[in-house]
């Protein structure tokens, strides 16, 4: 797990070697063991490390292979590399070091394009081939590593968070009007390509970008999960189904154990957390470290898991550090945590995850963590109301349960100047749900929910949140193979017992029935959910700065009229609208936006 940067020059002129020292240097909290500058013409490519896997000096980034004629910078994990590259040898491939990262460039030099489809991981990659002068650019299947691209006429940068890039100067930073209306829809979810920001978009998960010297390119999606049944599986019962997801997870969480230092889990006390513990319990995993937060109670609110986590803890052994926030590093922890976001995220989800990973980060370098079930396997109140929608229906049943709020609302919320002619959160997902490979309204909210929504907010929350403070964190249940398995299963067995029935009754007998059976929680930070005191004072202060005044996104009206009743008004989900609009002027202060 590391930071990448780079550009690419088309217009003949050498790469600005300055320029990505300084997004390298912007990027040493996610690589704080080492960092590397290599260039050639107009090609510079930039890394900062966190050693994990061959902690040598032979596992330094960017790796020039110059039999190859490759360089390569990579930022992830390839949780196969040690079968990769015994395969690589047999074709004749001779290794240098232990990395993953060799194994990358060994498998581009194999198999091209086509190396994505061997790796199971998480990774963004640049590849530089010296013989043909392009530039590969690839992102993993669920978009677990970011990969941020700032590309103009004669060049393109890339890096692997937004503020590299604006250290590295000249982005447009206008604000893009349809990127606006989607964080104001989805939950401050903003799909790929687009960000909030005109300049900067991201290679979308799932792809393989080739750029030529000219300047031409081309794309690749690789991947696309099924959400429909197999003809070939007709016959398995519920039982074989949940043997068969149990199974994929036992693999999945295997899988992510390879590492060269110490691997631990945030543990939650919810059951996917528990589940990803209890089963390496089972494999025969000793001292393992667990780590569980807890904040203040607020609002009426509690304001932690410990009951259920110090079950699990107890249950299967573990060396388990409860974590207790005090109140008076909550409020620079919001502060921190926004800074530490390549793009503004409202969830109060992202404050308890760079408080937990300042704090594990201390123990070890590399975490297991359990998000992405919920999405995966309908475990959100919003779908059991899809089932039985026509399919032809589904996309407006998704958006009655789902969004924040409906197209003609936004009128009260932004500004003219602001809003777009058309509803395009709508549009976008209408399209998607029309796209074939998911047979049901259910089928199509979970595949939305997957490949898109799951990517720009938990995902990349963790990513964010968690190497902040140089702490990798891995997540099984995004495991392709598992996500595969679980597109196929029939969406009332995971709509059962409240949601994710399959896992649920997979995971009897294994994980305690306290947490299978309690009321779904999530890392509580109550003081953001119920404003109040010096939590509320910030969003006035950052709703009334100059910045946000000149800027002019919300009518004042609505601003004051939030602001005089802090918690009343609630999005579709329960979030607060306050925070929303708050967060976003934060997030543009902070980085010094307009």
């Amino acid at each position: 797990m590391c930071g990448l940067a780079g550009e690419f020059r088309t217009d003949g002129g050498g790469a600005d070697v300055a320029a990505v020292e300084r997004m390298s240097a912007c990027m040493v909290h996610r690589g704080p063991d080492g960092g590397g500058i290599w260039a050639r013409g107009p090609v510079a490519l930039g890394h900062r490390r966190l050693s994990i896997i061959d902690l040598s000096a032979a596992g330094a980034q960017p790796m020039v292979d110059a039999p190859e004629q490759l360089s390569v910078v990579f930022n992830g994990c390839i949780y196969n590399y040690e079968q990769l590259r015994d395969e690589l040898r047999a074709a004749g491939h001779r290794f240098f070091s232990t990395s993953d990262t060799e194994v990358v460039e060994k498998a581009y030099a194999e198999w091209g394009i086509q190396f994505v489809d061997h790796f199971f991981g998480m990774f963004a990659i640049a590849i530089h081939d010296h013989r043909t002068g392009e530039l590969v650019l690839a992102r993993d299947r669920l978009g677990i590593k970011p990969l941020y691209l700032d590309e103009r006429p004669g060049r393109i940068r890339f890096a692997s968070t937004v503020q590299a890039l604006l250290d590295g100067g000249g982005v447009d930073t206008s604000i893009d009007r349809t990127a606006l209306a989607e964080y104001m829809t989805f939950h401050s979810v903003v799909p790929a390509p687009r960000t909030i920001l005109s300049g900067v978009r991201k290679l979308p998960p799932a792809t393989v970008r080739v750029i030529q010297p000219d300047g031409s390119s081309r794309e690749h999606v690789y991947w696309r999960p099924p959400f429909e049944r197999d003809p070939a599986l007709a016959e398995r019962t519920p039982e074989e189904w949940q043997e068969a997801l149990l199974d994929s997870l036992r693999t999945a969480v295997q899988r992510r154990m390879v590492a060269d230092v110490p691997v631990g889990v945030l543990l939650s006390g919810g059951i996917d957390s528990s589940l990803v513990v209890a089963l390496l319990a089972e494999a025969g995993q000793t001292d393992l470290a667990t780590f569980s937060i807890g904040f203040d109670s607020a609002g009426g609110e509690s304001g932690d898991e410990f009951e259920y986590s110090s079950i699990v803890a107890r249950e299967f052994g573990t060396d388990h550090h409860r974590i207790r926030i005090d109140s008076d590093r909550l409020l620079p922890g919001i502060d921190g945590a926004i800074a530490a976001m390549s793009e503004p995220m409202v969830s109060h989800d992202c404050v308890a995850f760079y408080l937990l990973s300042q704090d594990v980060a201390r123990s070890v370098k590399v975490v297991q963590s359990g998000q992405g079930a919920d999405e995966v396997l309908g475990g959100y109140d919003w779908y059991p109301p899809l089932a039985g929608v026509p399919r032809d229906q589904a996309a407006e049943a998704y958006a009655s349960v789902f969004f924040d709020r409906r197209w003609p609302a936004m009128s009260r919320l932004l500004n003219p100047e602001w809003l777009l002619g058309e509803d395009a959160p709508s549009a976008f997902i209408r399209n998607g749900f029309a796209a074939p490979g998911a047979a049901t309204a259910v089928d199509a909210a979970l595949r939305n929910d997957t490949t898109v929504m799951l990517v720009d907010d938990p995902v990349k929350r963790v990513d964010n949140m968690t190497m902040a403070w140089g702490l990798e964190a891995r997540v099984p249940f995004l495991d392709h193979e598992f996500v595969e398995l679980a597109g196929r299963i029939p969406p009332e067995l995971k709509l059962a017992d409240g949601g994710k029935g399959v896992l649920k009754r997979a995971s009897r007998g294994i994980v305690p029935d306290a947490v299978i059976d309690r009321t779904k929680g999530y890392f509580p930070v109550p003081a953001i959910r119920q404003l109040e005191g010096p939590y509320l004072q910030r969003v006035r202060d950052a709703l009334t700065d100059p910045a946000a005044v000149r800027r002019n996104l919300f009518p004042r009206a609505t601003v004051d009229r939030l602001l005089a009743a802090p918690n009343e008004e609630r999005t579709t989900l329960g979030s607060n609208a306050l925070w929303q609009l708050a967060l976003l002027e934060m997030w543009l202060q902070q980085h010094h936006i307009g």
